[in-house]
């Protein structure tokens, strides 16, 4: 039954009280007017807790702005989004049209730095995250007394004479949650076998990183990705006021698993009693990717579940972290993303 306002209510207690449940929470479509993005549809969510997010359906259904009770949970890039045409595939122009948000697709046949694998050269994270969803679905219907809302839809990655994707992606929340939960379903939709990586970009800004905000993680192993990042090994859990000039520090944790065989992190603001949290299934991805960046403007906190390091699809083959599918085989991918709104949660989710 969903929790408002402080009270657990019953499908009839709350029929009864408004004339559609529009009133309390759903979704509904619209599109960007103007700027490098006009013209993208966007889902917009809003659960009835306070939480509120945007699924941008021309964007492979990624997750641009959230926020809870007005406390925003994603941070936004200078660049703003974009629609897909204006992607740039070489080296690291992925970054001039992506407007960051709390989540960002990266693959399906790479993702990671640019590099050159065999004679193909791959820019930055793939093409994934500019490609229009199609048969689009969104609703919001009575299941017992639960209301659950969605937006679902399919991507296709293609190339003729090449490897070929197919993304069937389910976002979905209830009347009341404070979370919203993604599955994705990943074919090989061609007729050889495929390299295949995906990592979910999940960007936490201000002022869910601040510097009163700290990682919470049960971590087993840490390896930093660069000589830099190894500077900042001893408060990879820490975060710093933004610095003009901050060079990233990345590093690649595996994080200890529950019953369910799930893991999950947070960053928690501790003078607000505040804080978001990624969970995710580890069988599909194994390491999850902290990206600290402190700049100016550039300040964010990247979460990020993945199949592999992000040092291009070159090292991960060589590294034996390269997944390859079998024509017609299919991966499952599964992860929450969610809010810590009081002390008590945020105590909770620590303990």
């Amino acid at each position: 039954m969903p929790e408002l306002f402080g009270h657990t209510y019953t499908r009839d207690q709350l029929t009864r009280k408004v004339g559609d449940m529009s009133q309390l929470a759903g979704v509904r479509l619209g599109s960007f007017e103007e700027g490098n993005a006009r013209g993208v549809r966007v889902a917009d969510v809003h659960t009835g807790s306070g939480l509120c997010f945007s699924v941008l359906l021309d964007r492979a259904l990624d997750i641009g702005a959230a926020s809870f009770q007005g406390r925003s949970l994603a941070w936004h890039s200078t660049s703003g989004w974009a629609e897909g045409a204006r992607y740039e595939p070489e080296g690291l122009g992925w970054l001039r049209s992506w407007g960051g948000g709390l989540m960002t697709g990266c693959g399906m046949s790479w993702m990671g730095a640019p590099s050159v694998d065999g004679e193909e050269a791959l820019g930055l994270h793939g093409r994934m995250s500019h490609l229009a969803a199609y048969h689009v679905n969104t609703g919001a219907a009575w299941e017992g007394d639960a209301y659950d809302i969605w937006v679902e839809g399919e991507v296709k990655e293609a190339v003729t004479f090449g490897d070929k994707w197919h993304l069937k992606r389910r976002i979905s929340t209830q009347l009341g949650a404070t979370w919203l939960r993604i599955h994705d379903r990943v074919t090989n939709i061609g007729y050889q076998p495929a390299p295949h990586m995906l990592l979910y970009h999940v960007n936490f800004g201000f002022p869910v990183v601040s510097p009163d905000s700290e990682l919470v993680a049960d971590i087993a192993e840490t390896t930093p990705r660069t000589e830099i990042a190894a500077t900042g090994i001893d408060v990879f859990r820490q975060f710093q006021e933004p610095t003009p000039g901050y060079a990233e520090q990345v590093f690649y944790h595996v994080l200890r698993t529950d019953a369910d065989g799930f893991a999950q992190a947070a960053i928690v603001n501790r003078a607000l009693d505040f804080g978001a949290y990624v969970r995710y299934r580890a069988a599909e991805l194994p390491w999850l990717i902290e990206w600290k960046m402190m700049g100016a403007q550039d300040y964010v906190c990247g979460l990020e579940p993945t199949t592999a390091w992000a040092d291009g699809r070159d090292k991960a083959r060589r590294d034996g972290q390269l997944k390859v599918l079998e024509p017609q085989e299919v991966v499952e991918y599964a992860l929450e993303i969610g809010v810590l709104p009081t002390r008590e949660a945020v105590e909770g989710f620590a303990s």
